[in-house]
């Protein structure tokens, strides 16, 4: 045999190996994970993600995406940032980990940028996730209440269609059905109210009009629990997960209203629209708030390591110091604040501030409301919302009745844009009937050529679909 046909079997045989491994990876993936709110029986099997480089994502069989929606909302400055993977390696090297009943030099550092940020003063308790984050809100808002003397209040109200965590306490805050079916009865205290849906607004009224009814709903809501009950109410800037819900800014500045005068204490859950999503800081940045709680997480280290935030308002936090005993917050997490990870969290804020990429969010978001607006006149498409590089498109079956799209109309065309190279979302199982809203949420480092990528794949794919 001569070498030539020697190299050519040798490499045949490589390749073979090759493609058998990934058989076997695919096989060994479906006979051993549990993925996340997936189905019992895949008849299409998950990617399986080999690597990630900014926008962009690399399956095991060589297929790159532009990852549309940021993994899970989260991957802000896109992958395969060296410079923060380095900062990890140097900090587990000096030091892997301290629970925070101590404390070391990245929580405490984190904990000022944060307040610079924020533009208030906080105090900063760290966690790993957004469920953990708005656990500890629930907890030290329902305990401050009983230690400001007034013990019985202990609800919440949030809004139906929102989505404030997977945990039981969180789980019960969220105004999805579909995520609380079979896991109900859920933990006591939390009462939903409708949140404004511009799009779906009756006729005859204006947009002003009905958010400023949509607040006074709450006010209804507290009124009729009797108000000395109600301790609190969370909810994010703008409704993203249950099909990216914008209000007018006067719904925000009537909230505020209505918790200074009845006592209620307002959480804003800033897990998806903060560090830079909505072309602000933070998104309640957008309304004339001051937030007695905001919850933080993803976008805060950009999912690099797990890490969350519960920040306090200091007047709030001073109630903890009764002198009584077992007046001091009781809880704990093992990993909340490991060093690591806030570490992490500071590159990631720097990179935000030295690449501008809030300022970038706000200008890459007008140009793609810009670029897509044609797409109201589509047949299927009900309304486009967006805030900074964050959008929902709202798909119907009739413009008219503004009857929601079919399922089986939104899947074909996110797998359609799957097919072209681009992840696209939905707020898929969170109310029946209303899983009708596409997201995109892509990564804000997106180069201009990723963007023109984004642009160009939706069109298609919707002209493709009329």
């Amino acid at each position: 045999m001569n070498i030539e046909k020697r190299e050519e079997r040798i490499l045949k045989t490589i390749h073979e190996q090759d493609q058998n491994n990934k058989q076997s990876l695919t096989e060994q993936n479906r006979d051993k994970v549990w993925h996340h709110i997936s189905a019992y029986n895949e008849k299409n099997p998950p990617m399986i993600i080999e690597s990630g480089d900014n926008a962009w994502i690399t399956d095991h069989k060589g297929n790159r995406y532009l990852d549309g929606m940021s993994g899970l909302w989260c991957v802000n400055v896109g992958y395969g940032r060296e410079e923060i993977a380095k900062v990890a390696y140097e900090q587990m090297k000096k030091l892997a980990y301290v629970p925070m009943t101590q404390s070391h030099e990245p929580a405490i550092q984190l904990a000022a940028k944060l307040n610079e940020m924020l533009g208030d003063d906080y105090k900063i308790f760290y966690s790993n996730s957004g469920s953990d984050a708005n656990e500890v809100a629930f907890k030290l808002v329902r305990q401050y209440h009983q230690q400001n003397g007034q013990p019985s209040r202990y609800k919440f109200l949030s809004r139906y269609r929102a989505y404030h965590g997977s945990s039981m306490g969180a789980l019960s805050a969220t105004g999805q059905a579909l995520r609380k079916y079979k896991y109900e009865p859920l933990v006591p205290g939390f009462l939903h109210v409708a949140p404004p849906d511009n799009y779906r607004k009756p006729e005859g009224i204006s947009v002003e009009e009905y958010n400023i009814q949509r607040a006074l709903e709450l006010e209804e809501k507290i009124i009729w629990e009797q108000k000395e009950t109600i301790a609190g109410i969370i909810m994010e800037p703008l409704i993203t997960g249950g099909g990216i819900l914008i209000p007018h800014p006067i719904y925000l500045e009537k909230v505020q209203e209505i918790c200074t005068r009845h006592g209620v204490l307002l959480i804003i859950d800033e897990v998806i629209c903060g560090f830079g999503r909505t072309g602000k800081a933070f998104g309640h940045q957008h309304f004339k708030v001051k937030p007695d709680i905001v919850t933080m997480a993803k976008g805060l280290t950009s999912a690099y390591l797990p890490l969350s935030v519960t920040a306090i308002r200091k007047d709030i936090y001073e109630k903890f110091d009764t002198g009584e005993e077992h007046s001091h917050l009781r809880h704990v997490n093992t990993f909340g604040g490991n060093p690591a990870a806030c570490a992490v969290a500071l590159k990631n804020l720097e990179i935000l501030e030295r690449e501008d990429l809030i300022n970038r969010s706000a200008e890459l978001g007008d140009r793609l409301s810009d670029e897509l607006a044609s797409l109201k006149d589509h047949p299927y498409v009900g309304d486009i919302r967006s805030l900074g590089f964050l959008m929902g498109i709202e798909m119907v079956e009739d413009k008219n009745t503004k009857e929601p799209a079919s399922n089986a109309r939104i899947t074909k065309i996110i797998g359609e844009c799957k097919a072209n190279g681009l992840i696209v979302g939905r707020n898929g199982e969170t109310v029946e009937g209303f899983n009708n809203v596409l997201a995109l949420c892509p990564p804000l480092s997106c180069t201009d050529e990723d963007f023109d990528f984004i642009v160009s794949v939706i069109k298609k794919v919707f002209k493709e679909n009329e």
